[in-house]
């Protein structure tokens, strides 16, 4: 392999905490054992640039591998050894369970299938975890013949383990060290190369989700549902990543094991565990009918309630599964939480806990070209640095200068926080780092479409307190507000209930010389300089007629539409979109003028609109020929609002009832009274 720039900077930038992600992948199903273990012995032994010492140490990770490790059919072979040589040493999963019969703990071995291995209470002191889901580890096993002999002997002994897990390093002051050397976008594929994927063969939409999947595990109590495709690896972090997760395989749990054992008073899951992952989440369930309350309470609130005692924990829970059909047509069926449980599915309580649902259909089926063979942080120091990273919090230094529309709720503002946080703490690491404000942009969008995505859903099961569904922003003192949709419910050519950013209308053309009425988008954008600009080359007369009639109106009555904002002090450049047969862009003076006032305004006009309707030099408006076909045009596009000149209200008696309930319709006298009736609220 070829070292590139990004190679060359995190050796620099990380020298002994880089390994060559492909080494990892030499081992990937060759041993019985998640990716972070190979990882964590190559950390160990290759973490360098430098062939011939990576040559050397794969030599001897192999040996390890193969002496330490047990494959299928030679459990009797490593218990041989113990017996003969007195110990043995391997790589195992160890889980431990209290046996009040003798007063001991005993280690459950799977690989060896030994469920009565004795182990110390000093050992299971030190590493709880053992008693919960347990935990890979590098073990000494022992073998003692006069304890085999006795009538109810446990000849098996654990007489020390090593976890796979690194936890004494100055993991957070290594990782601020080496991120400073970094651009942000250097530090996303860098990441994303360090948990096994290569940025180069994905597209910018399937980086952003990937780097969503890490939010989880720096973040207390975060929730999260990720639907999509098989074989996307959606469970391929919370298994083989960190050693701080936990996956829980066919969404089968106990409220004992996942919270806490009222027997012995032993912690569960959600306390041992930074993030529990229930995969195929579609089989879900408790062997308690309150197993879902009490984990409903407990993703609200991180404290759960089982006898007398109040527990609180940090574990979030995160929920993945698959769709049988794809995305748009689940949004026909019903909802994206469709794949859930009965018990879920439709309990919009349960959705408002979910603080992010990301959309795992954006994401490529796993293939060879995916998977990267260059350069990334090893997992275990990874691993290490986000638990860590759990205790910090970026809101404070950044949200002064963020202001959330009003759309959002207390709960929805809460979650926007949490996954905000999250990614910044990801790429932000180091405290004492300057956040851009376009990173600060970054995150906030993808927090709010998230977010976002759960409100829709609730909104399709028909409550009405989840109607409002615009979530909105604004950056700065005296920002514009900017509108987030989620991607999946519009289109390009289809007119959105969200407002579009300010500048953007949409028009209809009534059409005319051989043309029928035709859809348009007309955006403006605003800079220095003077007098309209006009992207479209060549100009349809037609079009340059209406965008020439708009100019003069807004010139000759500015104070009346904008106030102080002489339009003769900025340059407008504009650009008209066709969406249909229809190209010439006659008759749209209106929304053309509309779309100038929004832009030196900076605000945006009502969500779902479409405006129709010409105008003259003088400021006349144009009649309509045509106004029941623009209406039934406006429907069939998505519309919900449809802004009329009153000359056409005559016209739209004969609107059908069908469309006539599907549309709702504003007349303007004027130019200034179709703007303030365009204008959102």
């Amino acid at each position: 392999m070829e070292l590139d720039e990004l190679d060359v900077l995190g050796a620099k930038a990380f020298e002994g905490y880089i390994v060559r992600k492909d080494l990892a992948l030499r081992f990937k199903g060759q041993y019985p054992v998640p990716t972070y273990v190979g990882e964590f012995l190559l950390g160990r032994y290759c973490a360098t640039t430098n062939q011939d010492e990576i040559d050397e140490g794969l030599d001897i990770v192999q040996r390890l591998m193969s002496q330490r490790t047990i494959r299928a059919g030679e459990q009797e072979l490593f218990k041989s050894r113990a017996r003969e040589d007195g110990s043995s040493k391997l790589i195992d999963i160890i889980t431990v369970r209290l046996d009040t019969a003798s007063d001991s703990y005993l280690a459950t071995l799977p690989s060896l299938q030994l469920t009565d291995v004795r182990i110390s209470a000093s050992l299971v002191a030190e590493n709880e975890r053992m008693l919960t889901g347990g935990f890979y580890a590098e073990l000494e096993l022992e073998y003692e013949a006069l304890e085999a002999q006795s009538t109810k002997g446990r000849p098996f002994r654990v007489a020390s383990l090593r976890p796979i897990q690194l936890s004494t390093r100055d993991v957070l002051g290594e990782l601020a060290r080496g991120r400073r050397q970094f651009t942000a976008d250097q530090w996303k594929r860098f990441l994303l190369r360090s948990i096994g994927f290569e940025p180069t063969a994905l597209s910018g939409r399937a980086q952003d989700v990937l780097l969503l999947r890490m939010v989880p595990f720096v973040v207390r109590n975060y929730n999260a549902v990720e639907l999509g495709p098989r074989g996307t690896g959606k469970s391929h972090l919370f298994q083989q990543i960190s050693p701080y997760s936990h996956l829980i395989s066919g969404g089968k749990a106990s409220v004992a094991r996942m919270f806490v054992n009222n027997s012995t008073g032993r912690r569960g899951l959600v306390a041992q565990y930074d993030v529990i992952c229930f995969d195929e989440v579609s089989g879900v369930s408790f062997d308690q009918k309150d197993g879902v309350n009490i984990m409903k309470g407990y993703m609200e609130s991180g404290e759960f309630s089982r006898g007398k005692e109040s527990i609180r924990a940090s574990g979030g829970i995160v929920f993945v599964g698959n769709f049988d059909v794809d995305v748009e047509q689940q949004q026909r069926l019903g909802h994206l939480f469709g794949p859930l449980p009965s018990d879920m599915r439709n309990d919009t309580a349960f959705m408002d806990r979910i603080h992010a649902y990301l959309p795992g259909w954006d994401v490529p089926k796993l293939h060879a070209d995916l998977f990267t063979p260059h350069f990334g942080l090893v997992n275990d120091f990874l691993s290490e640095a986000w638990t860590q990273l759990r205790s910090e919090n970026r809101l404070p230094s950044v949200l002064s200068g963020i202001g959330l529309g009003s759309a959002l709720s207390g709960r929805d503002t809460t979650a926007v926080h949490k996954t905000l946080d999250g990614l910044l703490k990801l790429l932000y690491p180091d405290p004492d780092m300057q956040v851009p404000e376009e990173d600060i942009e970054w995150a906030l969008r993808l927090a709010l479409e998230c977010r976002r995505r759960v409100k829709e859903q609730q909104k399709r099961i028909g409550s009405a307190e989840f109607r409002n569904t615009h979530f909105s922003y604004r950056l700065g003192e005296g920002g514009v507000e900017q509108f987030v949709v989620t991607p999946e419910l519009s289109s390009e050519d289809t007119i959105a209930a969200d407002p579009l950013p300010s500048g953007q209308v949409w028009a209809i053309s009534p059409g005319g010389s051989g043309e029928h009425s035709g859809l348009f988008r007309i955006e403006v954008n605003v800079g220095p300089g003077s007098g309209v600009s006009i992207v479209n080359r060549p100009t349809p007369p037609p079009m340059r007629e209406s965008l020439h009639c708009a100019e003069a109106n807004l010139l000759s009555r500015a104070r009346e539409l904008v106030g102080d904002h002489d339009p003769r002090r900025f340059e407008l450049t504009v650009q008209v979109k066709a969406f249909d047969a229809a190209r010439s862009g006659s008759s749209i003076g209106v929304a053309a003028l509309l779309a100038f006032c929004s832009s030196l305004l900076s605000r945006s006009l009502r969500g779902g609109l479409v405006i129709a309707g010409g105008l003259n030099l003088g400021g006349t408006i144009d009649p309509i020929p045509n106004a029941v076909d623009m209406a039934e045009h406006a429907v069939e596009r998505g519309a919900s609002t449809l802004l009329l000149p009153i000359s056409a209200r005559r016209q739209l008696m004969d609107l059908s009832d069908d469309m006539a309930t599907r549309l709702t319709v504003l007349f303007y006298a004027d130019a200034r009274d179709a703007l303030l009736k365009a204008l959102a609220d």
